[in-house]
């Protein structure tokens, strides 16, 4: 479509300050002034529309989602992100209405793709030549071959733990790959000094707002793949908590638009190690992961970035948390690929190790979605020998 003023501007989450989108901004400048790294982010920002002007324009049976991007699709990469499978996976259940959203099939082989497509379109537009960003894999491979594809230079601070598969991908796409001898959190206390020190645009998950809107894009395939009905639950792995507030972004979007009136019921799934998230929902009380040493890499995270509004979206969802331990993910990955021929990455294996758990608690003959967020190439030292 050609530009269509959709009203875009960033509001923090926290205090509801408003902040043009025609400019980068990471933080809310009030709320996110006394942030430190090592911490959970505060003043995270949220996309907000002109949701009724969007309504009267979006046309329900062929809808352009670009309608709701933060991004005129002009400055798009050419890079064929997002339309990934959504599975009727009958084999896996007998009490449930089961699918599967499989995001391995992105270009870089997860999700992540979403979130770094639209900060790479942001770049575009503002004729940035360089981001940087940390990660534990993903997100840097998913970073690498977006710029790959815009020929922007994408510089990765990454844990020297990352699976090899990772660091391989983001090598091989150009990308300037400097290993940290510590944690996530420590990479990412990296890259931010980066950016403060070169200017250089930052990706870093929620700390860009992009990153929510990005990941957003897999709610609007889950609604109109599923004939533009409504799930009733969705389990989501987590680790940061930006994915989980991503797919609760798209569905408040969707229902400020009006094509759906109510939200389906999201479930945090965390490994046991990495439980951060899900014990400061279930408590009110929050402390990092102390030894997030899952087998889980993609969300194996010691301080989660978007905690606030990954633990909001739980509780405006009447949401649900569960944990499952690297013995519980392993069956379940190898179930999943035995069944229905779908190969997972461990964390992303983690939906359907929580969906076994939770199975007597679903209500029976209910729609569920295993949200599937990375393909099992990109992490197979650690699995198990049989």
């Amino acid at each position: 479509m050609s530009y269509f003023d959709n009203g875009a501007q960033y509001k923090c989450s926290q205090c509801g300050r408003k902040f043009p989108i025609t400019e980068i901004h990471y933080l809310c400048e009030d709320c996110g002034r006394n942030w430190q790294t090592g911490t959970p982010l505060t003043g995270v920002l949220e996309t907000i529309f002109d949701y009724d002007l969007i309504s009267e324009y979006l046309d329900t049976i062929e809808p352009d989602w670009s309608l709701l991007s933060a991004i005129d699709n002009l400055y798009f990469p050419n890079y064929p992100v997002g339309k990934t499978p959504f599975v009727y996976a009958q084999d896996l259940s007998n009490e449930h209405n089961l699918y599967i959203k499989f995001e391995g099939t992105n270009p870089s082989g997860s999700l992540k793709d979403r979130a770094s497509f639209l900060v790479v379109a942001q770049a575009l537009q503002f004729g940035n030549k360089e981001i940087v960003c940390a990660s534990t894999g993903n997100a840097a491979s998913a970073l690498a071959s977006v710029c790959a594809a815009a020929r922007i230079k994408a510089i990765i601070y990454v844990p020297a733990s990352a699976p090899r598969a990772k660091l391989v991908q983001m090598q091989l796409a150009g990308a300037d790959v400097r290993k940290i001898d510590g944690s996530y959190n420590d990479a990412f206390a990296a890259s931010i000094e980066h950016t403060k020190k070169h200017g250089t645009l930052n990706r870093n998950t929620s700390y860009h707002p992009l990153t929510i809107e990005g990941k957003k894009t897999v709610s609007f395939e889950i609604f109109q793949q599923n004939n533009f009905y409504n799930p009733d639950y969705i389990i989501v792995p987590v680790g940061d908590g930006v994915i989980l507030a991503g797919v609760y972004k798209g569905f408040c979007d969707l229902f400020q638009i009006g094509v759906i009136d109510r939200l389906p019921c999201l479930i945090s799934v965390q490994a046991e190690s990495s439980d951060a998230v899900n014990r400061y929902i279930e408590t009110g009380n929050y402390s990092d992961a102390e030894n997030p040493t899952t087998l889980a890499d993609s969300i194996s995270v010691k301080t989660p970035a978007n905690l606030y509004m990954a633990a909001k979206a739980i509780k405006q969802t009447q949401g649900l948390t569960v944990t499952v331990s690297d013995e519980e993910i392993f069956p379940a990955q190898k179930e999943m690929f035995r069944k229905t021929g779908i190969f997972a990455e461990p964390a992303a294996s983690a939906s359907m190790a929580a969906y076994t758990k939770l199975k007597s608690v679903l209500e029976p003959d209910s729609q569920v979605v295993l949200l599937v967020t990375g393909h099992g190439l990109k992490d197979i030292e650690s699995i198990p020998d049989e």
